[in-house]
């Protein structure tokens, strides 16, 4: 048996005897989530903390502090049905049941903050230290989200105090001289509250496993051009003018991102890429609102403004001294700039008049707004969008235990400017497309449910996919149509004699999906809506207690993607199976001992390579001292496992960390 299947079966095996842990600690661990930044179907009967309304769809504050999620991307990795993976600039990237970042965009508090241009994040930048926690809708999402929600949506959702004095504090320490500190810091008045939050995380790269073997492009040892900076500022006011629990509530949010990083060249020196990224920066202002009108109606506002900058340079090789100005592996002129912005709002109406209805219309407004400068300064590129979402959703009490919710909406498109130095472009036509949703809710229990949803959805294309020439490989394609899809899912959720339960059977039909077309005219490629794709599996989950010195939980993703149009092209970056099981000995009144395992089977990068399968360890010992004092040790890829999500990008071998933290 291989290693993997060692693990695998020894994971099965821990997530029969496993994690949540000690309910006095969990609750010092949460965090009162601000309620107004959840986006759900069933608008008022269920929010972040409560039931998720599909299985594996919220990751909770607790969640992140106890297995050490740091950045989104790891965070969203303790969910059944999310995979992680490393585009080709070494971006963190995750796929929700086989779709992308761009099919399953992110928000903050229901406001976008994907890439204008292309749609994709990089989930290694967004921080975790001052979330209450992660939302994620799968293939069954609001129509508040707005559009392009193919495969779902992510909503991070901020913290909202509810004491007259709440914070925390932590610092910690880890491989590669890494520091991180953090602080947040709350106050609830009634009238009015604050939140406001700070951190820090500097690191000079990872250490390889010691069964690396070394290439021309990477020696072994500490990772090669792995350094990163990301310090980032949050800040909330707020106010209630009929007091906390009256409905009313104002809300203006301040985020001020700032990023530096290496990208660490491809092991494969064929496709070594020489980059750094002085800067990656993000800075949003949004204003979110409800009023309530009369006793049965209430509106909502979201208004927001986003910007993101960033530069990346190309050098020659590993010195990093000499920019590279052209060919395979550089930027126009060694540095390209880019300088995005976003503006938009949203307004949101809800009517409980009808007995037995819930009703929510919603219209929407982003425009997006995307320039590129050269090396000298020069706007190279200057291309400008509009979208907007037309929406209503009825959620309909059937009977005391069934509730049928119905969405449907419409999405268009609308090309504002268009420039594009030395190619004479014309400004192509709008495009819209229809979402239509509906699910099926039936409570079976006092504590389980079944449940059926299938929702068609669609994904216009980004400001990328219709124009950018990647450095002169690829023809542009102005008339590049929205994807679709019709996602199925059949769920249940229970809890039987103080287990939790859950399972979900998932099926998706994508048609004319956005993709590659190679040798279309003098050896160019271009993107088209040439694919069809069919995306099925299951999702299975437990969490329990045994006892009071045990918490354990685990759960299971069997994905099976399959391009029906062309199946010499494979659909790749998403293991067939993925496992997590997790465990919490409380060895002491003031001990506990945590352990997280993780295996994954093989996975296809490439129409020709599969990387294969790995499982991983990670263990950690947590002591408090005071009740409000933490202090925790561990390691993570115990085994030192040599693995890798992406080809040519070696994931960290075995690596340390020390913390402590203070809540107040």
């Amino acid at each position: 048996m291989t290693m993997v299947k060692q693990v695998m079966a020894g994971a099965v095996m821990l997530a029969l005897a496993q994690t949540v842990q000690a309910q006095q600690t969990a609750g010092k661990d949460e965090a009162a989530p601000f309620v107004l930044g959840t986006v759900t179907v069933i608008g008022q009967r269920e929010q972040a903390g409560q039931v998720e309304q599909q299985v594996g769809t919220q990751v909770s504050r607790a969640e992140m502090r106890r297995f050490n999620r740091d950045n989104v991307g790891d965070a969203l990795n303790l969910l059944s049905g999310v995979s992680l993976s490393t585009n080709a600039r070494n971006e963190k990237t995750v796929a929700i049941r086989g779709f992308d970042a761009r099919q399953v965009p992110l928000y903050i508090d229901g406001i976008p903050v994907y890439v204008p241009y292309d749609g994709y994040v990089d989930f290694n930048r967004f921080t975790t230290s001052d979330l209450a926690a992660i939302q994620v809708a799968k293939g069954f999402s609001s129509v508040a989200y707005g559009a392009n929600t193919l495969g779902g949506a992510i909503n991070l959702v901020s913290r909202k105090p509810t004491a007259l004095m709440e914070g925390d504090a932590s610092v910690g320490f880890g491989s590669g001289s890494e520091r991180q500190v953090s602080a947040n810091v709350g106050t609830n008045q009634g009238l009015w509250y604050l939140q406001a939050g700070v951190s820090y995380i500097d690191s000079d790269g990872f250490p390889l496993s010691s069964d690396f073997r070394p290439t021309a492009t990477e020696d072994g040892g500490m990772r090669n051009n792995a350094y990163r900076k990301d310090h980032k500022l949050s800040f909330k006011v707020g106010y209630t003018p009929g007091g906390a629990h009256a409905g009313d509530e104002y809300a203006l949010s301040y985020y001020k991102q700032h990023g530096e990083k290496g990208q660490p060249p491809s092991t494969n020196p064929v496709g070594a890429r020489y980059w750094q990224w002085p800067y990656w920066n993000k800075e949003s202002v949004y204003l979110v609102s409800q009023t309530r009108l009369g006793e049965a109606e209430r509106l909502k506002l979201r208004l927001y403004h986003d910007s993101y900058d960033n530069e990346i340079t190309s050098y020659t090789n590993g010195s990093y001294a000499t920019l590279k100005t052209s060919g395979q592996g550089s930027v126009s002129g060694g540095r390209s700039i880019y300088n995005d912005r976003t503006n938009g709002g949203a307004v949101e109406l809800e009517s409980f008049r009808l007995a037995a209805h819930s009703l929510r219309f919603v219209a929407s407004y982003k425009a997006d707004e995307h320039q590129e400068l050269d090396a000298r300064g020069v706007r190279t590129t200057w291309y400008k969008d509009a979208l907007w979402t037309l929406g209503a959703e009825d959620s309909i009490a059937l009977n005391a235990a069934t509730e049928l919710s119905l969405g449907a909406s419409r999405n268009a498109l609308r090309p504002d400017t268009v420039y594009s130095a030395g190619n004479a472009y014309t400004l192509p036509s709008n495009q819209s497309a229809t979402d239509l949703q509906a699910g099926l809710f039936h409570k079976t229990g006092l504590a389980s449910r079944v449940y059926a949803t299938v929702a068609r959805k669609s994904r216009l294309p980004t400001l990328k996919d219709r124009y950018s020439q990647r450095l002169g490989t690829y023809i542009e394609n102005p008339a590049l149509r929205a994807e679709e899809a019709m996602n199925y899912e059949l769920g249940y959720q229970a809890t039987v004699r103080g287990l939790a339960l859950d399972a979900a059977l998932f099926y998706s039909d994508v048609k004319d999906k956005i993709q590659s077309v190679a040798n279309v005219a003098g050896g160019r490629a271009q993107m088209r809506n040439a694919g069809r794709a069919h995306i099925s599996g299951v999702e299975l989950g437990v969490r329990g207690r045994a006892g009071a010195w045990l918490d354990f939980g685990g759960n299971y993703t069997y994905t099976a993607m399959k391009n029906v149009s062309d199946r010499a092209i494979r659909l790749t970056d998403v293991p067939r199976h993925k496992l997590t099981a997790h465990a919490v000995l409380h060895a002491a009144r003031q001990v506990d001992v945590v352990a997280i395992a993780e295996a994954n089977s093989g996975r296809w990068v490439s129409n020709t390579l599969a990387l294969g399968g790995f499982a991983s360890v990670n263990l950690k010992a947590v002591y408090r001292p005071l009740p409000a004092l933490t202090l925790e040790a561990g390691l993570s890829n115990l085994a030192d496992r040599n693995y890798a999500l992406a080809d040519g990008f070696p994931s960290a071998g075995r690596t340390w960390l020390a913390n402590a933290q203070y809540q107040f």
